[in-house]
């Protein structure tokens, strides 16, 4: 009987996987995702987003311990706007949001080629979460609530909308969104300067208030002042010019600065009592412009000019930067600033068509002048930290200059110094050296004496919270060390310590990095250090032996604890404090949470840990309440929140329509390799696997990838790469095995790993060891241009952006950042770890060109024209040597596209011709017209060759 019902229950089983559909590539746009996750400052209301690959997103609250909920359709969390504020107002009782186009209302203006001003303009929504009421405000370009204080938000208007020339009104457009649809005013290119309506709102009273042709604006912290710059009105002259602030409590404003100008980058103290900002009053028509930092307090009745050119301190041809960030000291006692040389008007005698264009390149130079071009806007607009004390004389103090360029402030600038660094005279070597040595120096805030405490140094360096100590990792001795502020004394910190605090795993010829820091405690006591698996506790001084905060259990259960920091204004651990971590479990990849209290000698508590991936943990600033995402690979990832973590509330699940389509399983396979190394992959089957039959299989690799084992992936159109959930639906099973690497055979190892772990695989009956097909992008298509020489084992093969020959790749540029590659092969990835003169028979062996007469495998190749990272020609090189050799390939060149598909519509053509290519070698399929005739120049842009066709490429 109970085998009777075994069988009955497989039939019914068979069935039901019968009715459930293969996911095609119709299905990308609207599968789901999730983001923008926040708690209210009370924890009473919990938000998120979930968006559509191609669509309308929505945004959700959900009371936390009610079932009130609300929906606004097409709705964000602060962020489109470019705003920095927060969703929810400081008092937990409203939420502000962005409510965006309808998706084919923007699709359809795209297509019209509307100007940027014609287009329609996002709608500012703000929810009152007592009545849950909503209130729509259109053309809303920014908003911002204050980080304390009362219920206030101010909001910035687009330009104003000419109604007399209304359009009619879509049919998706609401009511409340009808007026989006007019265009905006055409106004000269000038006018693009002229500010618009500010409004501040007071949301619990409902009264507001509008400030006219505003260009930029701030909230103190708690609310009480508002700063704002007005530009005024070449039609309304009576309109006020310059910079106000309103006092929000009383209603009075105050001018600071009277007349025309640009005025910008508002920042307050934290007691919100000081205020300071960059501006200038040049010439409109001016090329260069005289900026000024001007400062204002409670005592004064307008701002006054702290900072220009003529200051005291202010090194000759220097002025204030206009691009420069200013900082208050926590104390408010100093202003940070930037400062740089002043620009050189241009030459308006020079004739463009009579002198020529071209770049120098001189081996004299810091950096190859393919990364200064990359660069030149960047260094336009380089400042130079300097500081002024607001209570002292009146004159500068430069920290930084064009040999000491970088710096940080330390204890949120109340230290007497600021640690700073240099690479330069070291520049030149990193070019082969894939990154440069640095000086460090403690920089005076008051006389700018500089003190050097490191030296060519190749690591790790912060100062702790208070300032009492510089942290440092050495790469070279493998230390961690701490310089003491004070004495300058010197103490190693895991000297003589058989754990390991740095990568036991690296495999590239460079030094391995640290597991990095957790934090520091309170005034400075003791510094929280990572193993591989535990979190350690050094006192900085060396007086206190070092303590396994974890006692090891990491360690010895294969568990990698790490802290979740949970507050977005961490500064350092209290002595009370208790510490979520986050753990992973190696063995089985399995995720969770664990609590310890630090000042505790007891184990690390488990409260959760599941076959899941928990992620985007996130506290509420008030209450004891959290908000995170859980998923795995057949699991759609949900939103929880949860008190303590150990019961949990679900809010949220997304793309419930998984459940009309087969989806597929993830399980670990463990394997030994030749050499006798164990590894292990991640084997991925349909959901309706039946182990009677044979199955084709594609094999995805880059390095590792078996962590991700409990990772949900989309389906969704590729970049590069397989998307594993489509081809698992339609019948492969796909295998991404781990790889390990030996210095100067990054070729052999791969063929060590991936075949042993396929070989390992094809042991199973349902594997069809002659339908075995191998894809990989950048790294993984240059190792799949290498297998294809080294084996015939694969049917087919796919690779994305590969480098085919090392000895041209070597010497090459990476055009994104302007870099050489020839560190990338002696210390990076690559993984030579030597020069292409020191090791010529490296650089051969390791690439395919040379190889590439024993390739029988069919192979298809993306290399896009604009690639940043590997050079285009490297795919042109693979491809034309295989076109003579008359093997069966195929390139693919994707135009004005990078080294990852950017736009859409080729990402979605590549994942047609992906399913392609692999169904006609490894299932048999007919061949689409584009692997069989090509696409021909004339017909470009007019047929995609897709059709099936049964003849034979």
């Amino acid at each position: 009987m109970q085998k009777k019902l075994t069988i009955l229950f497989l039939l019914f089983a068979s069935i039901a996987y019968a009715q459930k559909k293969p996911i095609d590539h119709s299905v990308y746009d609207t599968w789901e995702s999730l983001s923008a996750k926040q708690f209210s400052n009370d924890g009473n209301w919990a938000a998120y987003n979930i968006n559509q690959q191609e669509g309308d997103a929505n945004l959700y609250f959900q009371h936390s311990s009610t079932p009130q909920k609300l929906k606004i359709a097409r709705a964000t969390a602060p962020g489109s706007f470019g705003s920095a504020s927060p969703l929810f107002s400081p008092d937990s009782k409203f939420a502000a949001f962005s409510i965006k186009p309808f998706y084919k209302d923007i699709r359809m203006a795209k297509i019209k080629k509307k100007k940027p001003d014609e287009m329609t303009k996002d709608t500012l929504g703000i929810a009152n979460l007592t009545n849950l009421a909503v209130t729509k405000i259109p053309r809303v370009k920014s908003f911002k609530f204050p980080e304390n204080g009362a219920a206030l938000l101010a909001y910035h208007l687009e330009k104003a909308v000419d109604t007399t020339r209304k359009r009619p009104t879509t049919a998706t457009e609401s009511k409340n969104d009808a007026n989006l649809a007019y265009f905006a005013d055409d106004e000269p290119a000038t006018a693009a300067k002229e500010g618009t309506d500010l409004i501040l709102k007071n949301l619990t009273t409902g009264v507001e208030r509008t400030f006219k042709f505003v260009t930029d604006y701030g909230f103190s912290k708690d609310g009480k002042k508002l700063v704002y710059a007005a530009s005024g009105s070449k039609k309304d002259k009576t309109a006020q010019q310059g910079v106000f602030l309103l006092n929000t409590e009383t209603g009075i404003v105050k001018t600071l600065v009277k007349g025309k100008g640009n005025f910008k980058s508002f920042i307050f103290d934290e007691e919100s009592e000081h205020l300071a900002f960059i501006g200038e009053t040049s010439p409109e028509k001016a090329e260069i412009k005289d900026f000024n930092i001007y400062y204002n307090s409670l005592t004064l009745d307008t701002a006054q000019i702290l900072v220009d050119k003529i200051i005291a301190g202010m090194p000759q041809n220097y002025a204030v930067s206009g691009d420069g960030k200013i900082t208050f000291s926590k104390d408010g006692n100093k202003l940070f600033f930037g400062i740089s040389p002043v620009k050189k008007p241009k030459d308006t005698t020079l004739i463009d068509f009579e002198h020529a264009k071209l770049d120098i390149w001189g081996y004299k130079d810091d950096y190859l002048q393919s990364m200064q071009l990359k660069n030149v806007d960047r260094e336009l607009k380089k400042s130079y930290l300097s500081v002024i004390d607001i209570y002292g004389d009146p004159k500068i103090v430069p920290l930084t200059d064009v040999k000491l360029p970088d710096a940080t402030l330390v204890n949120e600038g109340n230290a007497t110094f600021v640690l700073a660094s240099t690479d330069y005279g070291n520049r030149i070597p990193s070019q082969w050296m894939a990154g440069s040595l640095r000086d460090y120096y403690l920089v005076d805030v008051k006389t700018a004496a500089r003190k050097k405490i490191l030296e060519g140094f190749d690591g790790n360096v912060s100062a702790s919270p208070d300032g009492n100590y510089i942290l440092y990792f050495d790469k070279k001795t493998l230390l961690w060390n701490t310089y003491q502020v004070a004495t300058g004394k010197v103490t190693t910190l895991n000297t003589g310590m058989t754990v390991k605090f740095f990568d036991e795993e690296n495999d590239v010829p460079d030094e391995p990095n640290s597991y990095g820091v957790a934090g520091w405690t309170e005034e400075d006591k003791a510094v929280l250090l990572y193993d591989r698996y535990d979190i350690w506790q050094f006192s900085p001084d060396g007086k206190s032996a070092p303590k396994n905060l974890t006692n090891g259990v990491g360690r010895l259960n294969n568990l990698t604890f790490r802290v979740e920091r949970t507050d977005p204004d961490f500064r350092f651990f209290n002595k009370k404090e208790v510490l979520w971590l986050d753990a992973f479990n190696n063995t089985t990849k399995e995720n969770g949470f664990y609590r310890k209290a630090i000042n505790d000698n007891k184990n690390p508590e488990l409260v959760v840990m599941s076959a899941a991936k928990y992620s985007n943990l996130a506290k509420a600033k008030n209450a004891e309440i959290y908000i995170f995402d859980k998923g795995n690979y057949t699991t759609s990832p949900e939103v929880y929140i949860s008190k303590d973590l150990k019961t949990s509330t679900k809010i949220a699940s997304t793309n419930l329509q998984q459940a009309n389509y087969n989806w597929g399983t993830a399980e670990l396979v463990k394997w030994t390799t030749p050499k006798g190394f164990k590894s292990e992959g991640v084997l991925y089957k349909p959901e309706n696997f039946d182990p009677t039959k044979k199955y084709p299989m594609i094999v995805y690799f880059y390095e590792k990838l078996s962590d991700g084992l409990y990772t949900y992936k989309s389906p969704a159109p590729s970049a590069s790469s397989i998307n594993i959930p489509y081809f698992v639906s339609n019948g492969y099973l796909v295998f991404t095995p781990d790889i390990s690497y030996e210095t100067g055979h990054p070729g052999k190892s791969a063929e060590e790993f991936i075949n042993s772990g396929v070989e390992n695989l094809k042991k199973n009956t349902w594997v069809d060891g002659t339908k075995i097909g191998i894809q990989g992008q950048s790294w993984g298509g240059y190792q799949v241009a290498y297998l294809i020489t080294a084996t015939n084992m694969y049917a087919a093969a796919w690779a994305g952006a590969p480098v085919a020959n090392m000895t041209s790749a070597y010497g090459g540029i990476r055009w994104e950042s302007g870099i050489n590659r020839q560190g990338q092969y002696e210390k990076g990835q690559s993984r030579i770890g030597a020069s292409l003169w020191d090791k010529p028979e490296l650089y051969i062996e390791n690439s395919p060109l040379f190889h590439l007469p024993k390739v029988k495998t069919p192979v298809a190749i993306m290399s896009n024209d604009a690639d940043g990272a590997v050079p285009w020609y490297q795919g042109i090189e693979m491809f034309t040597a295989l076109k003579r050799l008359g093997k069966p390939a195929w390139l693919l060149s994707y135009n004005n596209e990078a080294h990852n598909l950017v736009q859409r519509q080729n990402r979605k053509d590549i994942s047609v011709r992906l399913g392609q290519f692999f169904d006609y070698y490894l299932k048999g399929a007919k061949a689409p017209v584009w692997m069989v005739n090509g696409i021909p120049a004339t017909e470009k842009g007019k047929t995609w060759g897709f059709e099936l066709t049964d003849e034979k490429p």
